[in-house]
């Protein structure tokens, strides 16, 4: 395809729609032999060659979790010098955040084309011994009051997930039910990390990490990169291929310290979902398939609920039956998500890829089809960021 003709952003007399123009991974799961900032590279040229633009266009680049100066470290080593830029760093919803922004600013003619891109080598940089310890958030400001208990990231989530099945009677086995089915979601994604089948009763013998989660409860940790290009709707005619639009996006923040989460059974995506189905003119049960941050089995089932997709406390009872699988009645995180296909760090950048290759129909043998056989119209991406900290949220369409 042609490269449309590389023009100044300028304030425009209306706002412009933007879509989504190209997406990629890089080299995902095992990767052994490449440094962070060649996973960037790699998935940011796919992204390109996947928009059929020509890299001139690119006037917009964001970029969080790595080197000091995330976005000018990593623009620099892709040769890019943007007029626009973000280093959000809202955690695990980082992406859909800064993709917001990045739509905000190409629709008021701040920019033209932002490219969106993370790479991390966490699995490989264990294996050879380059990072000898567990993320740590530091005891500084609010945080010095809970560190001295000890608790860790992981015991934040599972004592929400408590909480939950104390106030509701949701059970372990309805949780194990959300990584059975992401298992079953990657066995048709060629670049999951895990493939094989899992039951609930694998998912419940496992070592006990902490209570409620064992080990299958809680992502993997994997190597990998992926990369979203948005442009103003007057590049989408020379587009390679179809665009998805960005039709509604909201963010939200909730808390710091657990002592100030006002209900543990709660997240911001209760406000972020809301403000972005409002602001996309759609509800909830519109959509066709929903890619949800998944670092713990409660994230995706305390997102569907805060989401609008049940009321509060049915969530146990909605993920069971295969209602999220590929062909389920709300088919969810249909790569696998965090907890099979790949979680090399702040995850959220893929869901949005995810959610575009079904929009566009190139899932192969894993895409969700409507019960009539056609292709998906609408998905929501929603990350988290902490311990159910942030949330951003995104409603995407074709046409």
């Amino acid at each position: 395809m042609a490269a449309a003709a590389h023009t100044r952003a300028r304030p425009h007399p209306r706002p412009r729609r933007v879509a989504i123009v190209g997406t990629a991974l890089s080299d995902t799961g095992r990767v052994d032999d490449a440094t962070p900032y060649a996973l960037h590279a790699q998935a940011a040229r796919r992204a390109l060659a996947d928009s059929g633009l020509d890299r001139s266009i690119v006037d917009g680049f964001g970029s969080a979790g790595l080197g000091t100066l995330a976005p000018v470290e990593v623009a620099e080593y892709l040769g890019l010098k943007p007029t626009w830029v973000d280093s959000t760093g809202v955690g695990g919803a980082t992406w859909e955040v800064m993709a917001a922004h990045a739509v905000d600013a190409i629709a008021a003619g701040h920019a033209n084309a932002v490219l969106l891109v993370y790479g991390s080598t966490a699995r490989a940089d264990i294996k050879a011994g380059r990072r000898t310890s567990n993320l740590s958030f530091g005891g500084r400001g609010p945080l010095q009051f809970e560190v001295p208990y000890g608790h860790t990231l992981i015991s934040k989530y599972a004592m929400a997930a408590r909480r939950h099945m104390h106030q509701y009677g949701t059970t372990v086995e309805q949780l194990a039910e959300i990584a059975v089915q992401a298992r079953a979601n990657a066995a048709t994604n060629p670049d999951a990390m895990f493939r094989d089948p899992i039951t609930v009763d694998d998912v419940l013998s496992g070592p006990m990490i902490a209570d409620p989660f064992t080990k299958l409860h809680c992502c993997i940790r994997s190597d990998g990169g992926c990369a979203v290009l948005l442009a103003a709707e007057e590049y989408v005619r020379d587009t390679a291929k179809d665009p998805v639009w960005v039709l509604g996006s909201g963010m939200a923040v909730s808390h710091t310290t657990m002592s100030e989460w006002d209900d543990f059974t709660v997240s911001p995506a209760a406000v972020s979902g809301r403000l972005a189905f409002e602001r996309a003119g759609v509800r909830p049960s519109d959509i066709d398939l929903a890619e949800i941050y998944d670092a713990f089995t409660y994230m995706t089932l305390v997102t569907l609920e805060d989401l609008g997709f049940c009321e509060k406390g049915e969530g146990g009872a909605f993920v069971e039956k295969g209602r999220l699988l590929r062909d389920g009645a709300l088919p969810v995180n249909t790569d696998g998500g965090g907890l099979s296909a790949c979680h090399p760090g702040m995850r959220g950048l893929f869901l949005v890829v995810e959610a575009v290759r079904q929009l566009r129909g190139e899932a192969g043998s894993g895409q969700v089809r409507k019960p009539d056989g056609r292709l998906p119209e609408l998905a929501v991406a929603s990350g988290t960021g902490g311990w159910f900290c942030s949330s951003g949220t995104l409603v995407l369409g074709r046409g």
